[in-house]
């Protein structure tokens, strides 16, 4: 896409990272990590389709990076203000590897028999996550994103999968989720390798959106 992010608060210019910078993202040597620079967590805003920072494949950062407890702060603050359960920095205009979740539990849903975690207690930052372990047959569901105003279509993922991720004090931690939890730590990961619901939906769905996804890419020539 030649469209650059429409958000004239988009800070992707302020990500730095080293030029011998390759190979893996889930690496940890020093040189691989993107650092942030003269960020006001406070201007981000949510980005929307078809800006150039969501088709990108984001950078891992250092959990202790000065303004990430702030960044991570505003983010909750948006995808709560949006309705959201979830939200990924990619959607915010920053490539690095950070998203928060925030799953409520379902009243209406039972237990899972093998205990796990189907919703989250409040909102949980994962920095430089990692998805392993998916079990289950594929399942389709329902699924919108913030970055995609009114676009919602099927989307076909595994219902139990592991995540391994640092929290914002660099502690690194493990939790095997399912259901909506699970689909949401799925869906948020393909936004820092950027891939939207667009690229997963079944074919049905994807024609069924295919005017208000016209809609937002005239919309952004427009700006």
């Amino acid at each position: 896409m030649a469209i650059l992010c429409p958000n004239p608060n988009c800070h992707e210019g302020n990500l730095q990272r080293s030029p011998r910078a390759a190979g893996r993202w889930a690496t940890h040597d020093p040189e691989r990590y993107y650092r942030l620079v003269s960020i006001d967590p406070a201007k981000l805003t949510i980005v929307h389709y078809p800006a150039e920072v969501l088709r990108r494949k984001a950078g891992p950062v250092k959990p202790a990076e000065a303004d990430m407890a702030a960044i991570a702060d505003r983010m909750i603050r948006l995808m709560r203000e949006a309705e959201g359960i979830g939200l990924a920095a990619p959607q915010v205009g920053l490539s690095m590897r950070m998203f928060v979740v925030d799953v409520p539990a379902n009243p209406d849903e039972s237990p899972d028999p093998a205990g796990l975690a189907s919703s989250t207690r409040g909102p949980v930052v994962y920095i430089n996550p990692i998805i392993s372990a998916p079990t289950g047959a594929p399942e389709p569901h329902e699924e919108g994103c913030l970055s995609l105003p009114d676009i919602r279509g099927d989307v076909i993922r595994p219902p139990t999968v592991t995540i391994t991720a640092h929290d914002l004090q660099g502690r690194e931690f493990t939790q095997t989720g399912t259901g909506l939890l699970a689909r949401c730590w799925q869906h948020e990961l393909d936004h820092l390798d950027g891939v939207l619901i667009l690229d997963r939906m079944t074919q049905m769905s994807r024609l069924r959106n295919r005017a208000a996804v016209r809609d937002l890419e005239r919309a952004a020539k427009e700006l």
